[in-house]
C-alpha cells in the first residue's frame, strides 16, 4: 500500500504533539500507525549516561498508552556499542529485538517476546536524547519504505519527548515543593528558634564547643540526661553554621515504629507497599542542603543503622522500592541519653557508625550540675507559660521558693522545671509562685557532698534505667501490658517497653518466673 509521505507526517505529528502526558500522545499514534506500519506495541526510551541506564518511559499497545521508569543498567563495554551508533542511520530494523547487545538487555528487562524491532533515534539541534521504537512479532515485515516514514517523525517525537520530560519533572518538583510546604506547616506549630538559656552561664563552655564546630561539616554527638535540652543545642549548631539557610529537620528516632523506620527517614516510591499511595520524600531528603538532628540515635535499629552508615560514607541514599540511588548533601548532628559504647560492646549499636558519629562530642552537663542557670530558666518559663497560657498578669516568685529549688536535684533537668513553673502557674491564683509541691531535703548539700552522692549513685544510665524498671516490674507484680500495668505505669508502649528490657537485661514474662 502506498503512503502518503506528507500525510503520515501530518497525522503523526499531529497526534504525538496532542498532549504533553506522553503516554496518552503515544497511544494516539499507536491507533494511527498500526493500520499504516505493522505494530504490536510502541515504546521511547532515553539513554542516562550519568546513571548508565537505558530508561524506558512510556509504552504504547491496545491496552493504551502507560507513562513509565523502567531502567535498564547497560555494562561498560555495550555503552561502548551504543555511543557508536551515532554513525549509524538514524533508523535501524533489526530482524530479532534479541540481536542487538542494547536492545537485547531492555527486552529481557520487559520480557518481550522474540520480534522485529525498528528503532528511530530522537535527535534535536544535534543531539540524540533518545529512540522511538515500533515492534512488531515475526520477521520481515518491515521495509526500507517503512524505515523512510519513521525517519520523518525524528524531528516531532524528540520535541514531544522532550517536552514531556520536562513536564514530568515540573509536575515532580511541583510536589516536592507542596510536600515541603505542608510538612514545614506543620513544623511551624511546634516550638522553633528558641534561645539557649545559660548560653553565659553553666553552659558557657558547652557554647564554646558549639561555635567552634559550627561552621564545620563534621558530624556532631550531644551526650546528656533526658530533658538537658539537647535539641537546643543542636538547633544552635545548625543556625551557627553555613547551612543556617537550609531545612533543620529534627528526628525522634525512638518515637518511629520499627517497621516504618525506613520509610519515615529514606522515604518510598509509590506502590513500594501496601498503602504507598504517593511518593513520599524521606527526612533525610528533605534535609538536603541543611542539617538532620537524629534524637535518641541509640533506639535506632540495626537495619537503620545500616543504610545511615551508608548515608555518611556515600551521602546518598535510597527510597524504600527504589532503584536508583539519591544525593544528599547534608550535616548530621546526633543525640543520645544511653552509653553507646555499652551498645557497641553488647552488639545492639554497630562499632563502625559509632566511630562515624563521633567525630566531636559534647556533653551537655545536668541542671543539678549548673544550678546557676535555674533563676534566669524561671524567669523564661514563667514568660513563655503565661503566653501560652493566655494569662493576663505575671506573677511574682515567692520569698524563699528559688531556694527550694535550688535544693532541689532535678532528675528530670530543664524539662522538669519547665513543667514545675507550669503546675505553680496553675496553682498560683494570681499569688505569688510558691513551688510547694518541690520536696527539698533536709539541708542544702555542699557541691563537695553533692559530688560524693552523685558517686554513691548508679553512673551507668542505663543501669539507673534498669533499676527504675524493675521497680515498676514489682509495683505491678511483673505484669508489662494492661491495666496498671508497668508500660501503662511508665507512659511507653508495651512493646517498646519489652524491647528496652531485652536490652538491658531486665527479665520479663517466663524468664522473670
Amino acid at each position: 500500500m502506498k503512503i502518503d509521505e506528507k500525510e503520515f507526517f501530518r497525522e503523526f505529528t499531529l497526534r504525538i504533539c496532542s498532549s504533553l502526558e506522553i503516554e496518552k500522545a503515544l497511544w494516539r499514534c499507536f491507533q494511527y500507525i498500526r493500520d499504516v506500519i505493522p505494530t504490536d506495541e510502541l515504546f521511547m526510551a532515553v539513554y542516562d549516561p550519568g546513571l548508565g541506564t537505558v530508561d524506558v518511559v512510556v509504552t504504547a499497545d491496545m491496552k493504551g498508552g502507560v507513562a513509565q521508569t523502567i531502567k535498564t543498567p547497560i555494562p561498560p563495554e555495550v555503552r561502548e556499542h551504543l555511543e557508536s551508533l551515532r554513525h549509524d542511520p538514524d533508523v535501524r530494523i533489526l530482524d530479532d529485538i534479541y540481536e542487538d547487545p542494547v536492545t537485547k538487555l531492555v527486552a529481557k528487562t520487559f520480557k518481550a517476546p522474540r520480534s522485529q524491532v525498528m528503532i528511530g533515534r530522537l535527535i534535536i539541534e544535534g543531539e540524540i536524547i533518545g529512540a522511538l521504537c515500533v515492534r512488531s512479532g515475526g520477521r520481515e515485515k518491515y521495509t526500507p519504505d517503512h524505515a523512510r516514514l519513521w525517519a520523518l517523525v525524528n524531528e516531532p517525537s524528540a520535541v514531544a519527548l522532550s517536552n514531556s520530560l520536562k513536564y514530568r519533572e515540573l509536575l515532580r518538583l511541583k510536589e516536592i515543593l507542596s510536600d515541603d510546604n505542608r510538612y514545614l506547616q506543620a513544623e511551624l506549630r511546634h516550638k522553633v528558634g528558641e534561645e539557649v538559656i545559660g548560653a553565659n552561664f553553666g553552659l558557657k563552655e558547652v557554647m564554646q564547643e558549639v561555635r567552634h564546630v559550627a561552621p564545620l561539616p563534621s558530624p556532631v554527638l550531644l551526650l546528656g540526661e533526658t530533658g538537658t535540652g539537647k535539641e537546643l543545642i543542636a538547633g544552635a549548631i545548625h543556625n551557627l553554621s553555613l547551612r543556617s539557610r537550609g531545612p533543620f529537620i529534627k528526628v525522634n528516632c525512638g518515637a518511629i515504629p520499627e517497621t516504618l523506620v525506613d520509610s519515615e527517614l529514606f522515604g518510598h516510591e509509590k506502590g513500594a507497599f501496601t498503602g504507598a499511595l504517593n511518593l513520599k520524600r524521606g527526612r533525610f531528603e528533605r534535609a538536603h542542603e541543611g542539617t538532620i538532628f537524629l534524637d535518641e540515635i541509640g533506639e535506632l535499629p540495626l537495619h537503620a543503622q545500616t543504610r545511615l552508615l551508608r548515608v555518611l560514607q556515600e551521602r546518598e541514599i535510597e527510597r524504600v522500592g527504589g532503584t536508583a540511588p539519591i544525593k544528599v548533601d547534608i550535616r548530621i548532628i546526633s543525640a543520645t541519653n544511653r552509653n553507646l559504647e555499652t551498645m557497641v560492646s553488647e552488639g545492639h549499636f554497630r562499632e563502625d557508625l559509632y566511630y562515624r558519629i563521633r567525630v566531636f562530642p559534647i556533653i551537655i552537663p545536668p541542671l543539678r550540675n549548673r544550678k546557676s542557670d535555674i533563676p534566669i530558666l524561671v524567669h523564661h518559663f514563667i514568660q513563655k507559660k503565661i503566653q501560652e497560657m493566655g494569662l493576663p498578669w505575671m506573677p511574682a516568685v515567692a520569698p524563699g521558693a528559688l531556694d527550694r529549688l535550688l535544693a532541689y536535684r532535678w532528675p528530670g533537668n530543664v524539662r522538669e522545671l519547665e513543667n514545675a513553673v507550669e503546675r505553680a502557674l496553675i496553682l498560683c491564683e494570681g499569688k505569688p509562685l510558691q513551688f510547694d509541691d518541690i520536696a527539698s531535703p533536709p539541708a542544702a548539700l555542699s557541691l563537695q557532698e553533692n559530688i560524693e552522692q552523685d558517686r554513691q549513685q548508679p553512673l551507668s544510665l542505663d543501669e539507673v534505667n534498669a533499676r527504675h524498671i524493675r521497680k515498676v516490674l514489682q509495683i505491678t507484680a511483673g505484669r508489662v501490658e494492661g491495666k496498671e500495668g508497668a508500660a501503662e505505669l511508665l507512659k511507653i508502649n508495651p512493646g517498646t517497653l519489652r524491647h528496652r528490657m531485652k536490652m538491658l537485661g531486665v527479665p520479663f514474662g517466663r524468664r522473670a518466673k
